[in-house]
């Protein structure tokens, strides 16, 4: 008995789809059963059962109620339990007849997969094969395959594979990490630039197949499986068994988020890889194994006040409240009103209401002979003067315009500066101070006070959309004396839905040599991020350090139906149509509220919200400064901008007309043509956001003339 009492139970990611499929009367009762489960899985009243036409000897049959079963890993050795399914009696019984559960005998990991019914060519659905095609591995050796985590049993199947498709259509079949692998030797990774991105050797690893309570700790294991430890924490998993980010971590988000850092750290990745989860991870391990002190602090910050809210409503789903303690969220802009306030700081900041009076005053300085637009004057100073600190003229004759489409003469720097000058005047005559003015000034205080905030580490999320000012007072904000662990940053400037650039370097955050980028996505089908990476095909983009990203490597591991776009001639007809659509789901027995209808502007979404009303569509608006209410029923709504950092079942991103995506208010003002080009840019990242938030189907709708932008997708096939 004493053995028994220090028995593992570990639940597959599986275990908790089948488990979210099943209705919620079974739900309550496989809950009792894995309470008493994991108290003794030896007890005399857990019946299992051996069922002969099983492949795998060691899976074991095990009753929850009259109808349901679980299947279960019962080891012939060892004291670790496996629970790998749960469904209705044949349902069970017809996904665990094929299953083998093994410890891969290279890797370590534990490994689930199939090992009959898999595709041949011609079933992958590659109509081009031919007989003289090859094997898109063929000169990748078994052992090879083996050390990549291919099962030895499946290595005939990936020898059948000669074009990606396939490759896609078997990914199923594999897993995660054998087709990982074979996905980046696909895209022309070499073998040896596999094994490093996979952190796997090329040399043979001393492995016990039986020890399982060592397989469960292996990187890959710990995707897929989760050990229970406590009641509590298991509860609160089974009640949200689709929110698997809390417990199951790709190895690569792992390492990232539990290493110990000699600096300030870059993570990128495009959307759907889990930066954001990397860095909720991230803040609760510092916070629970590295700065554990009562008066140590953690900072996590983002751009936003609506990513700041749905992070901390998701920090303390996995955070136990003494470590949520330590953890302060917030989004810069509040923290930085904050602090000014409490060191008697006597300016109201303004982000353009109150001051946009001033700045039109400040206009009657314009030099009119040179003949340059308004719009090019608050470019001007957006763009050069706030964001590099230029405080005369002596500094705007030397300041770097780099990023600016019209050059000017040391002559027409001079003619300029008073438009400059003078609004600086009247914000410090009416006591106003910009965003980046109030940022300046607090690190400045900084500067002046030394070390006097709590911080032991900075969290920064959506780090794409903060500009030098924000990433300057970060670096002030924490210790620079050899510190580590102390700065933690995650973006993607594919994302970036604001008009903000940085180079960290010139900021004082020195990330080379910890730079890292992700590369699966885990959210959307790799339909819909094929189709959203399609909006950004030939824009070159940022890695926030004065380089460029790319988007080689990324690749979703999830598959299901290309977007589907509709025109329509009218507003009233394109409703319909929606209606139409969410009444087909309702009937499939699918929520409403795991539906987001996007559109560009607060107004068109308020005109979708009344026409749904009027149909006796229930809806559910998501506003700026709150996070999402999950529980509220009703189909969700969002501007693009507003959507960014969630996530949905589905997406209708609604009214994608002409003067719409691209949004005419910002396309049309400036005479600068970079700035003009940047515009547009932003555009099309808030379609790419606004698309790769949905897991499974996206549905794009206008009225009227079309956005120009379908106009590209037209051309690429998508429509």
């Amino acid at each position: 008995m004493a053995a028994m009492s220090r028995a593992k139970v570990a639940i597959a990611s599986d275990f908790l789809n089948a488990f979210a499929g099943i209705p919620k009367k079974q739900q309550g009762k496989v809950l009792k059963f894995i309470t008493k489960f994991k108290a003794d899985p030896m007890a005399p009243s857990i019946n299992y059962e051996k069922i002969i036409k099983f492949k795998d000897p060691s899976l074991r049959s095990v009753r929850i109620d009259q109808s349901y079963r679980g299947i279960v890993k019962k080891p012939d050795t060892g004291n670790v339990f496996v629970l790998l399914w749960v469904d209705h009696h044949d349902k069970a019984y017809k996904w665990a007849e094929n299953k083998i559960c093994n410890i891969h005998p290279e890797t370590g990991s534990l490994q689930v997969f199939d090992v009959e019914g898999m595709p041949t060519i011609q079933e992958a659905g590659d109509e081009s094969s031919k007989e003289d095609d090859i094997s898109l591995f063929a000169d990748i050796r078994d052992r090879q395959l083996l050390r990549l985590g291919v099962p030895e049993a499946l290595v005939p199947l990936v020898r059948s594979i000669e074009t990606e498709k396939q490759l896609d259509n078997a990914a199923e079949h594999l897993p995660q990490e054998a087709y990982e692998a074979l996905f980046y030797l696909a895209a022309g990774y070499s073998l040896e630039e596999v094994f490093l991105e996979m952190e796997k050797s090329e040399e043979p690893q001393e492995i016990d197949v039986s020890d399982y309570e060592a397989a469960l700790i292996n990187p890959d294991s710990k995707r897929r499986f989760f050990v229970v430890e406590d009641d509590l924490e298991l509860a609160e998993i089974l009640n949200a068994p689709l929110e698997k980010w809390r417990v199951f971590l790709h190895p690569s988000q792992r390492k990232l988020i539990e290493r110990e850092w000699n600096g300030p750290v870059r993570v990128l990745g495009g959307a759907g890889t889990g930066k954001t989860v990397v860095a909720i991870h991230r803040a609760r391990y510092l916070a629970q194994h590295i700065f554990t002190k009562d008066n140590d602090r953690i900072l996590f910050t983002t751009f936003t006040k609506n990513l700041a809210a749905d992070i901390r409503e998701n920090l303390a789903k996995i955070c136990p409240n003494k470590v949520m303690r330590r953890i302060e969220v917030v989004n810069l802009d509040r923290w930085v009103s904050n602090f000014l306030r409490r060191n008697g700081y006597s300016y109201e900041i303004d982000y353009g209401r109150r001051t946009a009076s001033l700045w039109k005053k400040a206009l009657d300085m314009m030099p009119s002979e040179l003949g340059f637009d308004e719009t090019f004057y608050r470019e001007e100073w957006e763009r050069i003067i706030q964001p590099q600190e230029v405080a005369s003229l002596n500094d705007y004759f030397k300041v770097s315009r780099i990023g600016r489409g019209l050059r000017l003469s040391r002559k027409m720097r001079k003619e300029i500066w008073p438009i400059f000058e003078e609004y600086r005047v009247l914000l410090n005559e009416n006591g106003f101070r910009e965003g980046d003015d109030a940022m300046r000034d607090a690190r400045q205080l900084l500067e002046g006070k030394g070390a006097i905030l709590p911080y032991r580490a900075i969290i920064v999320d959506e780090a794409q959309d903060m500009g030098p000012q924000a990433f300057r007072l970060i670096r002030q904000m924490i210790s620079k004396d050899g510190v580590k662990n102390d700065i933690f940053i995650v973006g993607d400037a594919h994302q970036r839905i604001y008009r903000h650039k940085v180079v960290l370097s010139h900021c004082g955050l020195n990330v080379r040599g910890r730079s890292r980028k992700l590369r699966i996505n885990y959210r959307t089908t790799d339909e819909t991020r094929s189709w959203a990476v399609s909006l950004l095909k030939g824009i070159k983009v940022d890695d926030l350090d004065g380089g460029l990203d790319d988007q080689k490597g990324y690749k979703s591991l999830l598959h299901g139906v290309v977007p589907v776009v509709r025109n329509f001639k009218s507003f009233r007809e394109e409703v319909d149509f929606i209606v139409e659509y969410l009444l087909k789901i309702k009937d499939e027995e699918e929520a409403i509220k795991e539906i987001c209808l996007v559109a560009r502007t607060n107004k068109l979404l308020k005109q979708y919200e009344s026409a749904l009303n009027d149909k006796d569509m229930d809806t559910y608006f998501i506003r700026r400064s709150e996070a999402e209410d999950r529980m509220a029923p009703g189909l969700r709504l969002a501007t693009m901008h507003r959507v960014k950092g969630l996530e949905f079942d589905r997406v209708i991103i609604a009214g994608l007309n002409d003067g719409i995506v691209p949004y005419e208010g910002v396309m049309s003002d400036s005479s600068d043509p970079i700035v003009k080009r940047e515009s547009e840019v932003h555009e099309r990242a808030l379609l790419y956001v606004s698309a790769t938030r949905a897991k499974k189907e996206v549905l794009v709708t206008s009225f009227g003339k079309p956005s120009r932008f379908l106009d590209k997708l037209l051309n690429e096939g998508y429509l």
